[in-house]
């Protein structure tokens, strides 16, 4: 931590410094100020222009210009005036250099102490830490898992309230066979995020595999609290395909296998859940490569296109209509894509992992896509002046039904 520290107080230095800059200069600025003073002689030129206007003054009483009444009035106004020109000369004494130096020092001490107590309250340098001993115990060759456990448990202690002291012990002590402590792990990292779905369904799951696989009251009770909140939750939908497989309900099991692994991104445990659905289908009889076709069209979205009737005018029977599924981020490739023509509107299609242009991106990776529709009269597959399109955003991606179907009406001249 002490490259951290130092770097804070190379940070506060600028800072510290612009608080004392201006005392460096302080006495050539009192010494211009006093000799400003000195030769100020705005106030005996107000004197003078005084007595100017007052000869003027009586010189056009004696003249007759004016009465006595006028010129007592007159004159008044000539001493107010006076006086007011004259009051806003009046200066206080200047101080000396070096007055008001102790505050310097006490507003730095102040910054120095105001900054470090916000860094300690939201910085990171707990996190900072555990990387710390991450990098310390992988440049150990004598380091173990036992002892990386150990060094945990005392940040634990430490920084109780930080989420990523408790994420990192859970899996510590799910590997290490201590089931009751990486529950208790979990319950503090809930206390302190909140339940949310991911947290809530490794308490289940946890759960689940302690209570012998089996779905008991307070498991159940965390499902469908998950569920409720997402219901393509994958560890939920992993561990609720396990629970019907063990209890020889295959289909149930590959169905809920199936949802788990469109809303998956690690690799190994989608090869598990391949896995798992392989055996399954086995022992429903099910032949393998078939089943995976199906399991690749059973994950997507079904999608209705029709044309708005302001539109039909614009376009002829044998444009190119392109039905595009993308990711939400526009960050991939275009997930699925499917062609007609304008004849075959309204038209229905199936968007999933057959129609995909690249394995790379697929729709059953992602769990929303936005659906892009365009008519190209060019049959061209980059967008032209004049074409139509129309477009539906966050379109759940899951089990394809008959029944379901997002619409998309073309409505719209692309400029």
């Amino acid at each position: 931590m002490t490259p951290l520290w130092i770097a804070i107080a190379l940070l506060l230095l600028p800072a510290l410094w612009l608080l004392v800059a201006p005392m460096r200069g302080s006495r050539v600025l009192r010494d211009q100020l006093h000799h400003f003073e000195a030769n100020d002689t705005s106030a005996e030129q107000n004197v003078a222009i005084f007595r100017r206007r007052l000869a003027s003054l009586e010189a056009a009483r004696e003249r007759g210009d004016i009465d006595d009444a006028r010129f007592a009035e007159d004159r008044l106004e000539l001493e107010r005036s006076l006086l007011e020109d004259t009051a806003v000369q009046t200066k206080r004494p200047l101080k000396t250099a070096t007055a008001g130096r102790i505050v310097v020092p006490l507003v730095m001490i102040a910054v120095v102490g105001a900054s470090t107590f916000w860094y300690q309250q939201h910085g990171a340098e707990g996190d900072l830490t555990l990387y710390a001993i991450q990098q310390e115990l992988r440049s150990d060759p004598d380091s173990s898992l036992e002892m990386y456990l150990e060094r945990m448990e005392a940040e634990a202690e430490r920084q109780p309230n930080n989420p990523n002291v408790w994420s990192a012990l859970f899996p510590l002590y799910r590997e290490t066979g201590q089931p009751d402590k990486a529950d208790n792990a979990l319950e503090r990292l809930i206390a302190i995020e909140g339940r949310i779905p991911p947290l809530l369904a490794q308490l289940a799951q946890l759960r689940f595999f302690m209570a012998g696989r089996e779905l008991t009251p307070d498991v159940q009770s965390l499902v469908d609290e998950t569920l409720e909140q997402d219901p393509r939750q994958p560890t939920v939908l992993g561990m609720l395909g396990v629970y019907a497989f063990d209890n020889g309900d295959y289909e149930a099991a590959i169905d809920r296998w199936r949802r788990a692994l469109a809303n998956i991104e690690d690799s190994n445990t989608a090869s598990s859940l391949r896995e798992g659905i392989r055996v399954a289908q086995e022992r429903l009889g099910i032949t393998p490569e078939i089943a995976d076709v199906d399991a690749a069209q059973s994950q997507g979205v079904r999608v209705t296109v029709s044309l708005d009737q302001t539109l039909v005018d614009n376009v002829e029977d044998g444009a190119t209509v392109f039905i595009t599924a993308r990711d939400m981020e526009g960050e991939l490739p275009p997930l699925a894509v499917v062609r007609g023509q304008v004849s075959e509107l309204p038209m229905t299609v199936v968007l999933d992992d057959t129609a995909a242009m690249s394995p790379e991106a697929q729709i059953s990776q992602v769990r929303e896509v936005r659906l892009m529709v365009r008519v190209s009269p060019s049959g061209q597959a980059t967008p032209q002046p004049g074409d139509l399109f129309g477009d539906l955003e966050s379109v759940s991606v899951g089990p394809i039904s008959e029944d379901d179907a997002a619409t998309v009406i073309i409505d719209r001249i692309f400029e």
